[in-house]
C-alpha cells in the first residue's frame, strides 16, 4: 500500500505541476474556448488573470505532493481546485469528466492514507 500512496502522489504532483505551470510558460496548445457559459467562464478566468493563481496555487500544491514534505497541505491547497474541476466539468464542460473522475479518485485515495493529519477536522 505504500508503493500505490508513493505513486498517487507523485501522478497527482505532477498532473497539477504541469498543467499549473502551463498557465505561465504555454507549453501546451489552448484549444479553442467552448461556446456557452463554460466559455464566459473561461473568458472570464484569462481576462482577469485569475488563471495565474490558480496555476501557482496547482504548481504550490504538486510540488509538495512531489517533494513528499507537507503532503497534507498540498491535498488541501489542491482539494480545493479539484472540487471546482469536477463541478465545472460536471455542470458545464461534460467531455473532461473523466479526467477528472480520475484525478478526483487519487485525491480521495491520498486524504485517506494521510487521514491521521485531517482527523482533527472531523473530530467533534
Amino acid at each position: 500500500m505504500k508503493i500505490a500512496t508513493i505513486i498517487a502522489r507523485v501522478l497527482l504532483g505532477l498532473v497539477f505541476v504541469v498543467f499549473g505551470s502551463n498557465a505561465f510558460l504555454h507549453f501546451l496548445p489552448m484549444p479553442p474556448l467552448p461556446q456557452g457559459p463554460a466559455g464566459e467562464y473561461l473568458h472570464a478566468f484569462f481576462v482577469s488573470g485569475y488563471v495565474y493563481f490558480i496555476g501557482g496555487l496547482q504548481v504550490l500544491g504538486g510540488l509538495l505532493l512531489l517533494i513528499g514534505r507537507f503532503v497534507p497541505l498540498g491535498l488541501t491547497i489542491l482539494g480545493a481546485i479539484i472540487v471546482n474541476i469536477l463541478i465545472f466539468h460536471t455542470l458545464m464542460s461534460p467531455e473532461g469528466f473523466p479526467p477528472a473522475l480520475v484525478v478526483t479518485a487519487l485525491e480521495l485515495f491520498l486524504v485517506w492514507r494521510y487521514r491521521e493529519a485531517f482527523a482533527g477536522l472531523v473530530r467533534p
